[in-house]
């Protein structure tokens, strides 16, 4: 119970009860669902959900024993029951009224207006309306759509005060009542946007290539502290599947900062013992050097400690993953059967970033996941051509693993195989660790060095070792000491016992 300042008294406000919006993404959106008793809006074009999320929501209050209604101005019965049955659902528990949408509604001579029952000249329409209502006496109503109803009211004024009618009419009567609205009107109207209690604001973006995009915006919602911003969502089997945007301060855990080794002693020591648990690690170098091989040692090290790990795949296929784990000796498969290791390949052309944001709080919080790899951002750049938006993203998942205490690997392939190289954005000031890996050229082969560049919070070695990826592992030799310009891929010798490690055929990259 809250209190509201009258003069120099205060008066008991009972907090409004809350009701969910039959979608667990919506209610998260909204710090727990809707004010009960109110009236709120949902926009969109045609084709971005409304009438799916209106059908979730009456299909959350019948489930738990309330009187629902969808009066239906713009599809009939039928049409509604086959888009449910799509979903798998009945509309059995909720109680469907269709207007008549015939031309005789439809004569732009009549006039459709929403009053109270008491007001006189209400047409035919307007009373069956108002009559199944009050015999009903629903706790959940959703109109379909107001496209009809600003059709015939012909004017903005008279509208307005339909709306304003219809929620007086509401008001006091313990029903919480959606409706939804097309964006029909070629006018840029706010009326219902100002009467509503709440917006809900639908869009679906079309994208060059892929699948479309589709996003939710709150546009309102008096009272409620809402999360802002734009949230991802999908249509699937079941409804709307929304992702609502992820902000790392709302999440945090207590954990214990201990290593997360790879089980390769010589890369361990290169990083000074591991990588901290909280803390990220960017694996960066030309395609085909090792990068992947890396970040699943990390993984199988993790999965055969115990530590549940999960693998993002956004450019290889399981087969090619399984082939190279075998080549380098590693038990992917006896981690997966004995569930501490899971491959998930995304399809970057099919999912919005928000949606991957989901699915690694799913792994985290669900899976209990310890160490996440993301192989690679290439892909994930394809997801969100918008470099700055990546960035953003990349920052608040980054946080939010960090204060979970989860290990993070994040693969970037450059442009270019030896030489001076670019990489598609700079995302290293976001990194706790970068480990750079190169091709070099020595005594007539192309040979493997890597480095740790950057390791926060830890002493790191700073030399540069060749290593080699065999049947048994990756193999890290000594510092080259005796070569200077490895990076640049066209070594100097400058003298002295050459550290190089006998040859050998590469296992896998």
């Amino acid at each position: 119970m809250r209190y509201q300042e009258k003069g120099a008294a205060t008066s008991p406000v009972d907090e409004p009860a809350r009701i969910s919006t039959g979608s667990a993404g919506l209610d998260e959106i909204l710090a727990g669902g809707l004010d009960a008793g109110r009236l709120y809006l949902v926009e969109g074009c045609p084709g971005t959900g409304k009438t799916t999320l209106a059908l979730q929501f009456l299909l959350a209050g019948a489930k738990l024993g309330e009187k629902t209604l969808l009066i239906s101005l713009s599809e009939t019965e039928q049409e509604l029951r086959v888009v449910a049955l799509r979903h798998g659902w009945s509309l059995d528990d909720i109680e469907v009224f269709e207007l008549p949408s015939a031309e005789g509604a439809l004569d732009p001579d009549r006039e459709l207006t929403v009053f109270q029952p008491s007001a006189i000249d209400l047409s035919e329409t307007t009373k069956t309306l108002i009559g199944k209502i009050e015999e009903l006496k629903p706790a959940r109503v959703v109109f379909d759509s107001l496209s009809e109803m600003r059709l015939l009211a012909q004017s903005p004024l008279r509208y307005r005060r339909q709306i304003l009618a219809l929620k007086h009419f509401f008001n006091g009567r313990a029903c919480t009542v959606m409706l939804l609205d097309d964006l029909s009107s070629v006018s840029s109207e706010l009326q219902v946007q100002n009467i509503a209690h709440g917006a809900v604001l639908l869009e679906q973006t079309p994208v060059d290539f892929g699948s479309e995009r589709r996003r939710l915006r709150v546009v309102k919602m008096r009272g409620i502290d809402f999360k802002g911003g734009y949230h991802d969502f999908t249509i699937q089997r079941g409804g709307l599947a929304i992702y609502p945007r992820l902000v790392a301060a709302e999440h945090h855990q207590s954990f214990t900062g201990e290593f997360a080794r790879s089980g390769n002693a010589g890369m361990d020591a290169l990083l000074g013992g591991g990588l901290e648990r909280g803390t990220n690690a960017l694996l960066i170098g030309a395609a085909g050097v090792g990068k992947s091989s890396l970040a699943l040692t990390f993984a199988t090290a993790a999965a055969m400690r115990g530590d549940r790990a999960v693998v993002f795949a956004f450019d290889e296929g399981r087969g090619t993953i399984d082939a190279r784990a075998k080549a380098i000796g590693l038990p992917l498969q006896e981690c997966v059967d004995a569930g501490t290791l899971r491959i998930q390949q995304i399809d970057p052309a099919e999912m919005a970033p928000g949606e991957f944001a989901h699915l690694v709080r799913c792994s985290v919080e669900l899976d209990g996941a310890r160490m996440i790899v993301i192989d690679s951002l290439n892909g994930y750049l394809n997801a969100m051509p918008d470099e700055r938006f990546l960035i953003l993203q990349m920052h608040e998942l980054l946080s939010y693993l960090s204060q979970l205490g989860v290990v993070c690997i994040l693969v970037l392939a450059q442009h270019g195989l030896v030489g001076p190289m670019e990489t598609p954005l700079d995302i290293s000031y976001l990194s706790d660790a970068v480990v750079m890996l190169r091709y070099f050229e020595a005594e007539g082969r192309v040979r493997r060095a890597l480095s740790v560049l950057k390791k926060r919070g830890g002493v790191h070695e700073d030399t540069i070792r060749e290593y080699q990826l065999t049947s048994e592992g990756i193999r890290v030799g000594p510092p080259l000491t005796e070569f200077s310009g490895i990076f640049t891929g066209t070594p100097t010798y400058t003298g002295g016992p050459k550290p190089l490690m006998p040859g050998l055929g590469d296992a896998g990259n």
